[in-house]
């Protein structure tokens, strides 16, 4: 509480008493402002939260970057730098807009079945038109158009033919698929419709139970519950752990963690619950893999157990918990996240009127890691090894630069502030940040993970809550192949079907090689599962 003096008590003080209680108050005021901008940096981050966008995008009038030259920073047009590579203008660079793509309805429509629709005339028609003198047919006038047909639902009625000798007492059934599951009425293709529509489109259960309801089905949101719990253990969980297995094969995972909900798993309402996810690194592009694993809690005993076969580098967002099993540990290195790393400028920026932002620091620290950004986007074709290299050569100056003048500024802004949580996170992070210099195949963010994830964050709008655990896991390794599937370019609905339909083949063997041919990569895939890409479509 501040003390209050009276006229007659100040008037007693001595010119040394008044200076120190001037000095005094003068830092108490000093205190006070700095507590007001960091209340009013939290509203307008709130208030931006609630009603703003989104979006992370920087802009800035002038591309600049910097890089640092006997212990200074130095400043330079980037723009000017990268183009003067290119053998272009700096005019050029910055105002040429991408020219419109040719021939994108051809593209669109190659790879889709055509169904060619004649309409003509009759003789009689023809001769009343034009007479006896007759006619000649022109080229034809072709137009296209989308045709749609919408979900039928049908009963399929098995009769299995029975032979049985005259002279033994042997009996023969003829061959015949296996069902799902025994005494049910579900079949691969409905199964692989209800998967598609939760794990894919994010349409909850008992929407499906209404939509089937308007085709005259009447599915029970429970009989889908239960279908879908037991095909994804008995099932899908065989070539789950197969994947598993064959993520330990990469040299570069990338990782990231989701709350959810789950009412009945033995804990106090409202309990957080975790989904997990691993992804094989971004550069990866021929063999994409994602798999979900759900835990009741957040601790590094679920990294420590999920990742115990892994050799490699791990990129993560800097929680905490991966950086205690990298101690535990010599064979695994955890690289760091430059999104994070400048996602706290951007949040400070927007607390700013435009007026001010571009005179803020953290303005200029977005700029310069924007720099770093583009200047690490330019060898994105390369090969793992001449990557590294140039990252050694023009992108590790512009990093160091960068680490130099945050500890150089992060005495300058307030404690606690936006800014000051960006300084600090990436002082703190410093040794993850520049992981990816020293690998070609490491990826500078930990964007990929957090995309892979977001088909689950959608769902989790729709539906709240997973009922039970056994939801929860069986949840884990459908979305897991249907993001497998999605990076892989498959179609997720044929690839549910085609995978319930063989996979309940082979289970009475032991042989696990039979899962090969089901990868999301296998060249023995049937075509229906592929999406047509570029190549199929010319």
């Amino acid at each position: 509480m501040a003390l209050e003096y009276t006229e007659e008590k100040l008037n007693s003080f001595d010119k040394e008493t008044l200076i120190q209680l001037f000095l005094s108050q003068q830092e108490q005021l000093k205190r006070i402002d700095q507590t007001l901008q960091l209340v009013l940096e939290q509203v307008a981050d709130l208030k931006r939260h609630r009603f703003g966008r989104t979006s992370e995008k920087h802009e800035t009038e002038a591309r600049i970057s910097f890089m640092e030259v006997d212990g200074k920073i130095v400043f330079f047009n980037e723009a000017e730098a990268v183009v003067e590579e290119a053998g272009e203008t700096a005019e050029t660079a910055i105002r040429q807009k991408p020219k419109k793509k040719q021939g994108k309805t051809e593209e669109d429509l190659s790879g889709q079945p055509v169904v060619v629709i004649e309409h003509s005339m009759s003789e009689g028609e023809l001769e009343e038109r034009f007479g006896k003198d007759g006619f000649k047919q022109l080229p034809d006038e072709v137009y296209r158009r989308y045709g749609f047909t919408p979900a039928k639902v049908e009963v399929e009625e098995h009769h299995v033919k029975v032979y049985a000798g005259k002279k033994t007492d042997e009996i023969v059934r003829a061959p015949h698929p296996e069902c799902l599951l025994r005494g049910s009425l579900v079949s691969a293709s409905l199964e692989a419709a209800v998967m598609n529509a939760k794990y894919v489109n994010a349409v909850p259960l008992y929407r499906q139970e209404q939509e089937f309801e308007r085709y005259g089905l009447h599915i029970s949101r429970q009989n889908m519950a239960n279908w879908t719990i037991q095909c994804a253990d008995r099932y899908l969980a065989v070539l789950y752990d197969c994947l598993h297995e064959k993520m330990y094969d990469y040299h570069v995972l990338q990782a990231d963690e989701t709350p959810v909900l789950v009412n009945k798993d033995g804990r106090p309402a409202g309990a957080k619950s975790f989904m997990w996810v691993y992804r094989a690194g971004r550069m990866y592009t021929d063999r994409q893999m994602v798999l979900y694993e759900y835990q009741k809690t957040r601790n590094a005993s679920h990294p420590r157990e999920f990742l115990k076969n892994f050799n490699g580098i791990c990129v993560t967002d800097g929680y905490q918990v991966y950086h205690t099993v990298e101690t535990e540990r010599e064979d695994l290195k955890i690289a760091g996240c430059w999104s994070h790393a400048r996602r706290r400028f951007d949040e400070a920026v927007k607390t700013l009127p435009k007026a001010k932002q571009k005179d803020s620091r953290a303005y200029l620290a977005l700029t310069m890691i924007q720099a770093i950004y583009r200047e690490e986007k330019l060898p994105k074709d390369l090969p793992a090894e001449e990557r590294k290299i140039r990252r050694q050569l023009s992108v590790r100056p512009l990093v160091e630069a960068y680490f130099t003048w945050v500890k150089e500024n992060i005495l300058k802004v307030p404690q606690k502030s936006k800014t000051w949580e960006g300084f600090n996170y990436s002082i703190n992070q410093e040794k993850y940040l520049k992981v990816f210099l020293d690998d070609g195949e490491v990826p500078m963010e930990n964007n990929a993970a957090e995309q892979s994830i977001r088909g689950f964050c959608i769902g989790k709008k729709n539906w709240v809550m997973i009922d039970t655990v056994a939801g929860a896991k069986s949840s884990a390794i459908i979305y897991s192949i249907a993001e497998t599937a999605k990076a892989n370019n498959l179609k997720p609905y044929d690839y549910f079907e085609y995978l319930l339909t063989e996979i309940p083949k082979h289970l009475d063997g032991i042989d696990r090689r039979f899962l090969d041919d089901l990868l999301p990569w296998s060249p023995n895939l049937p075509a229906n599962c592929r999406k047509p890409g570029k190549e199929e479509m010319k």
